[in-house]
């Protein structure tokens, strides 16, 4: 629970304490406190570490399911979250957001993730279109990763040769849903402009041959994030300064 959600193992070690205490089931104690935790408790104490949640429902931001907001996943600092909604309405384009960050402390590591411990960093889903071309916000996996625009590219092969063999991981995550989805390369293009225009904007992560096919040559912003990390033609990686 800790691994996965930084306050859970916490919440269960209090729930032991409470349900031996009251003499009540351990489960539906955790399942109660948790809650109260995650809906009342956590937000306002994390202000105080200079982070905020991303909104559970918003027309403009909203996270790829309840898995993300349920595991206080959802976490970010106050400029991530202006950007985000502001970048959402200056394109017209709902934006779902993936994992983000806990809720305290920086360093404290959002795994399977190497760098979202601060804050500044977020995972977005990419646009898709129904079969016939009108867009939608469904996406093609339960968790939002794993889902490649292309199964094999170069670099990707190169990655997996040099011995990165977690780079490919993800697509054993990816449950998909929606196999009939296609990548909007369209508004994914007009999002990732959109975000890179920010002056707050810091890095944009997918991979090289996107950054090619969808003509974002001239992005600085928009990079490589190298063989250590995993495979960005699933999502986008947000980071700001």
């Amino acid at each position: 629970m800790t691994v996965l959600t930084q306050v859970g193992g916490i919440i269960w070690l209090i729930s032991l304490v409470i349900a031996i205490k009251f003499k009540k089931k351990k489960r539906y104690v955790f399942l109660s406190l948790y809650l109260i935790c995650n809906l009342i408790i956590v937000p306002p104490v994390a202000s105080l570490f200079g982070r905020v949640q991303l909104p559970w429902f918003n027309d403009n931001l909203a996270p790829r399911n309840w898995f993300y907001p349920l595991a206080f996943r959802n976490y970010v600092n106050p400029e991530l979250r202006d950007l985000l909604l502001k970048s959402s309405k200056s394109s017209g384009i709902q934006i779902t957001y993936l994992d983000a960050n806990f809720p305290f402390l920086d360093g404290f590591p959002l795994l399977p993730h190497l760098s979202h411990d601060d804050g500044r960093k977020v995972d977005l889903s990419f646009q898709y279109t129904n079969e016939d071309g009108t867009k939608t916000n469904k996406k093609p996996s339960f968790l939002g990763y794993g889902t490649y625009v292309s199964s094999n590219n170069r670099i990707s092969q190169s990655c997996l040769e040099k011995g990165y063999w977690q780079y490919d991981f993800p697509k054993y995550l990816a449950f998909g849903l929606h196999n009939d989805l296609q990548f909007d390369s369209k508004s994914t293009r007009s999002l990732i402009q959109t975000l890179s225009s920010h002056s707050e904007t810091q890095k944009v992560f997918i991979e090289p041959y996107l950054k090619q096919s969808l003509g974002l040559e001239n992005e600085t912003r928009v990079r490589f994030h190298g063989c250590q990390a995993v495979r960005h033609d699933d999502h986008i990686h947000l980071q700001i300064k």
